[in-house]
């Protein structure tokens, strides 16, 4: 091999180079996200673990560590890697990788700081290293979008949030990019600063809206909404903590979008009133089995599409009733009939989806020469 043929070089993109390169754009986010759910449900696909399922590989810390320097448990306070490798027009493999403690807010930084490291899927070889807290949130909120756009009424014009963090905007952003008919936008917060501040952020990004409205409740939230937004983290309190959607308070035709910790009554959940969606239902089978019947969802992240997994293993849901979004995408299951069927939609997040973002955004950023190239070797010292 010729010194040309083996040099090896990648590209270091920035966070104000991914917005460069248009990670922020919502839109085309959703089309991306939209054709790695459907590779999901093709099977064009591998995450970690020996069913190719896993969601990652996390470090937890002990609540009193035995050695100095080590931290100790907290909210949030966990190393995570994502690896995953998809197929189609993508071919790419890549891994995220981020370190997460709530305590950072104390000091203006973000809960979890995020890299993704982007691979060629033949040779390995590192292709690009972003900044990844942009390209995390804005899948996090197109992957909901995929069900707004087959799943929403078509004449949505009222979105509910109960939790109005980073998430639910991206949500938000994404929902309205499918539904530009959207107005309304109501909010129950945690505390009156922050619900303010996200408020204002709405108001801001989407000044078509006529209100955004901060309501004292979750039942002023969810009643009269065509779209609900879950998007708080789970409860030191358990499901009573988390938001509660009443089936007696939900709009006939409403899509409820959890991305987070939410609960429904089993008996709605069982029932013709209620259709089913997640995004893939390898990720929920993988974490039972990961964990174990003894660990319930609400141990886990909260995320309904884990209580309705329990469930069919306990044999009170029929399999069938859990349907992909991915499935719905490509025309292989139905997707919303009649304006009054009410649709619930688990969304627990996959490495799948930031590898199709990356490749998106490094194609972008090659072609416009945005970044800066970096090299690997000339030639490897040792092969």
């Amino acid at each position: 091999m010729t010194a040309e043929s083996t040099r090896i070089d990648f590209r270091y993109l920035s966070e104000p180079d991914m917005i460069r390169a248009g990670v922020t754009d919502i839109a085309a986010c959703v089309g991306t996200m939209e054709e790695a759910l459907v590779l999901l449900a093709d099977g064009d696909y591998r995450m970690a673990g020996a069913s190719g399922n896993s969601h990652g590989a996390q470090i937890n810390f002990p609540a009193h560590p035995d050695h100095e320097g080590m931290p100790a448990d907290g909210p949030d306070r966990r190393f995570m890697a994502m690896p995953a490798y998809l197929g189609g027009r993508f071919r790419a493999a890549g891994v995220k990788w981020y370190g997460s403690n709530t305590e950072n807010r104390k000091h203006d930084l973000p809960r979890s700081i995020h890299l993704f490291i982007l691979n060629d899927a033949d040779t390995g070889a590192p292709k690009a290293v972003m900044s990844a807290n942009l390209l995390s949130a804005y899948r996090t909120g197109a992957v909901p979008g995929v069900g707004v756009k087959h799943l929403a009424v078509q004449g949505a014009t009222t979105v509910g949030i109960i939790g109005p963090g980073v998430m639910s905007r991206t949500i938000l952003s994404a929902a309205i990019s499918q539904r530009p008919g959207i107005r309304t936008v109501k909010i129950k917060g945690r505390s009156a600063g922050s619900t303010e501040r996200a408020a204002q952020w709405i108001r801001d990004h989407h000044p078509q809206l006529t209100e955004v409205r901060i309501v004292d409740s979750e039942q002023e939230a969810v009643e009269g909404s065509d779209i609900l937004i879950a998007g708080t983290s789970t409860s030191p309190d358990g499901p009573s903590g988390f938001p509660y959607f009443r089936a007696d308070q939900l709009k006939p035709g409403a899509l409820l979008l959890m991305p987070a910790a939410a609960r429904l009554d089993d008996d709605f959940v069982r029932s013709d009133r209620a259709n089913l969606v997640v995004d893939y239902t390898g990720l929920y089978s993988e974490w039972y089995e990961e964990n174990g019947p003894d660990v319930t969802y609400e141990q886990l992240l909260g995320i309904p599409g884990n209580r309705w997994w329990d469930m069919y293993k306990e044999g009170s849901l029929p399999r069938e009733k859990l349907v992909n979004i991915g499935d719905i995408a490509a025309g292989r299951a139905p997707g919303r009939t009649d304006d009054g069927q009410i649709f619930c939609y688990s969304i627990g997040g996959m490495p799948v989806e930031d590898v199709a973002w990356a490749c998106d955004l490094y194609d972008r950023a090659v072609a416009d020469d945005i970044g800066t190239t970096l090299n690997l070797w000339e030639t490897p010292e040792l092969r």
